[in-house]
């Protein structure tokens, strides 16, 4: 095997002269229908061979047909050696012609150059095909996992030529689906695209699949979400190939695939933006965002960067995020003025120092303790950082002219049922407030949870199914409104482009999701079955949590914007004089309480935060108007049953 492999060249040269003087006199025979070659016949005979030798091997050399790797070569290289003969035999009759030599007519020439081009791409695929084939029986002993190919485009046509080299021992390919129906029952190198993306089902479960590869890049949300929900009905793991910029960044692309995200099921479509407008305000400008570490803070630090500020400052308290996202961004804008500083936004002394040194144009502040059932346990702790911590910076915003200051709050602001909830409703209040007193503009943007964020409840989702369940759910009715962390800071920016001061944006989330409902899908994506493989236990709403959230409160009014997916609050009557009481009044409460005294604090932020509810009150009446909203939708059900049986009876 050394040898031959030492000698290949040699080998594939031999072999392919071989293949010219027997397409010759195949040729002849064709022509004369005999072989009995006369003295002078076998000397034209001769001369033609010798020609067409020198001129076949000549050409191929040139085209470079020896350097190819024979298991490697595909329809252009083909191409090639059709090329290579055409020319060839092109050269040969020219000569012919240009220094009449005796040589054989234009019809041997031209049947021969065919019978060559044939026999030359035949014993090259044949060779290639043994080579990847995998017939031995080691590799017939290896248990192979069944492939099915989504989309039939360029992306698959590079799988499938991966999995059949590289990863022949692993994969089989059963075939490919592409809601293209011309493509349907053709064959892309070998393998039969058998259906549209309705028949997954039945192939899946036919063909006995156990990976799904998705391949197509180029899609829209909606067509990715239609898809991929077909493809949970089959309980098979699905993979999934990112955008076509990540493919060209990586030229290997078996490491492109990535496992399902709840992301890709939202089927939104991309967000629009003004980025004109947005750079107007970042260009050139000096822009700090508190808590910069974040999942928030961090996103809005690389999004900021987009627009080429002058200076970014990232203040977090916890440096090991801080130090993360710095090192990205420095990588990324090796040329940018970038300040990550290690501080507390309760630190009033070390805030003013940060405003007077490096005079911040706009204001990000996402720096708050947001988990809601933590500041139940630790309610002064959510006072200190998320009240007293915003007040200190909006302070400063005043008092160092900022041009612009936006609070990232929560769905969780609105009726709030928690501690969590109540210190974000007070920090939009003591925004609105400050807007009446300061030429500072404020305003708050509020939105629901954030997938992937800290604190989200999928990356929690998914250690539970690597440990192998059970998946943990509070209530099997309870809902949230989801977006990803790109499309949120996204319509931050937007929304702080529109702020003229005292709005409380508010961005359209879509529909809510139920939780248990994410989590089925999830231990769907990951090829098992939900309640068999993985368990989904209900645990019990946990304190402060609502079943329900909601996006407005009742007493406000929804402004639209330029964006359809930003709407603003119609500003409440607040001036400052009112908060700094309030404030007061929690200062006053720091001072005298520890946090073993909860039923007191809540008393107090409930005299500070009207709109504070009961949860479990809340719950309760959540529940009623649900089952209510379910027994007519029942009744509405059944009356249509009977109906059409009435219908039917008369028919």
């Amino acid at each position: 095997m050394k040898l031959i492999k030492k000698y290949r060249n040699v080998l594939l040269r031999i072999l392919d002269i071989c293949i010219i003087v027997v397409a010759y006199f195949i040729a002849e025979m064709i022509i004369n229908n005999n072989l009995n070659i006369g003295s002078e016949l076998t000397v034209t005979m001769l001369n033609t061979i010798i020609l067409a030798i020198i001129v076949y091997s000549v050409i191929l050399n040139l085209f470079r047909t020896y350097k190819n790797i024979t298991r490697y070569e595909n329809g252009n290289d083909y191409l090639i050696y059709v090329l290579a003969c055409l020319l060839s035999y092109t050269i040969i009759m020219t000569i012919k012609e240009v220094f009449n030599l005796p040589i054989l007519e234009m019809r041997i020439n031209l049947i021969a150059a065919l019978i060559i081009v044939t026999a030359l791409i035949g014993y090259r695929v044949t060779t290639r095909m043994i080579l990847t084939s995998g017939h031995d029986s080691h590799d017939e002993n290896i248990n192979k996992k069944n492939v099915l190919i989504i989309g039939a485009g360029d992306a698959a046509k590079t799988v499938i030529g991966t999995l059949k080299t590289t990863m022949k021992n692993s994969y089989n390919i059963v075939g490919l689906v592409d809601d293209n129906i011309n493509k349907v029952n053709y064959a892309i190198s070998g393998n039969k695209i058998l259906g549209t993306r309705y028949d997954i089902p039945r192939i899946c479960n036919e063909k006995k699949v156990d990976v799904i590869f998705f391949t197509i890049s180029n899609i829209s949300n909606k067509d990715r979400k239609d898809i991929l929900e077909i493809c949970q009905q089959t309980q098979t793991k699905v993979r999934i190939l990112p955008g076509t910029t990540d493919l060209i960044n990586n030229k290997n692309i078996m490491s492109n695939f990535r496992d399902i995200e709840i992301e890709d099921l939202l089927g939104r479509d991309p967000i629009k933006l003004d980025n004109k407008n947005i750079g107007k305000l970042i260009e050139n400008k000096v822009v700090l965002v508190t808590g910069g570490g974040g999942s928030i803070g961090s996103e809005l630090c690389r999004q900021v960067m987009k627009f080429n500020p002058k200076e970014l400052v990232i203040v977090d308290i916890y440096e090991n995020n801080l130090y993360d996202i710095e090192q990205e961004l420095r990588m990324n804008y090796p040329e940018a003025k970038i300040n990550a500083i290690v501080a507390s936004v309760r630190d009033k002394e070390r805030l003013n120092e940060i405003f007077e040194e490096f005079k911040p144009y706009l204001v990000f502040h996402a720096a708050a303790h947001k988990h809601v059932p933590l500041m139940e346990t630790s309610p002064l702790e959510a006072i200190k950082n998320n009240v007293f911590g915003t007040y200190n910076v909006v302070n400063c915003a005043d008092e160092y002219n900022v041009k612009r200051f936006i609070l990232i709050s929560t769905d969780k602001a609105v009726n709030p049922t928690n501690i969590m909830g109540a210190t974000k409703r007070l920090c939009e209040m003591i925004v609105q407030a400050k807007n009446k007193v300061s030429k500072t503009e404020y305003a708050a943007v509020r939105f629901g949870n954030v997938l992937g964020s800290n604190g989200s409840v999928v990356p929690l989702f998914k250690k539970q199914i690597a440990s192998g369940g059970p998946i943990t759910v509070t209530h099997k009715d309870i809902t949230r409104f989801f977006m990803t962390i790109p499309e949120a800071v996204s319509l931050v920016l937007q929304a702080m482009s529109y702020a003229k001061g005292g709005e409380i944006f508010v961005l359209d989330m879509g529909e809510p999701v139920k939780i248990y409902d994410m989590a089925e899908k999830l231990i769907k994506l990951s090829g098992l079955e939900p309640n068999v493989d993985i368990e989904i236990k209900i645990t019990g709403l946990r304190p402060g949590e609502k079943l329900y959230e909601e996006i407005l409160m009742d007493e406000e009014g929804l402004e639209a914007t330029k964006h359809d997916k930003i709407h603003i609050a119609e500003p409440m009557n607040i001036n400052m004089d009112m908060i700094e009481s309030k404030l007061q009044k929690l200062n006053k409460l720091l001072e005298t309480s520890d946090n073993e005294d909860k039923e007191k604090i809540k008393k107090v932020i409930k005299q500070i935060v009207p709109t504070f509810r009961d949860g479990k009150q809340l719950n309760e009446e959540k529940m009623k108007e649900y089952a209510m909203k379910n027994e007519e939708t029942t009744k509405d059900s059944n009356v249509e049953v009977v109906e059409h049986k009435k219908v039917e009876a008369m028919a």
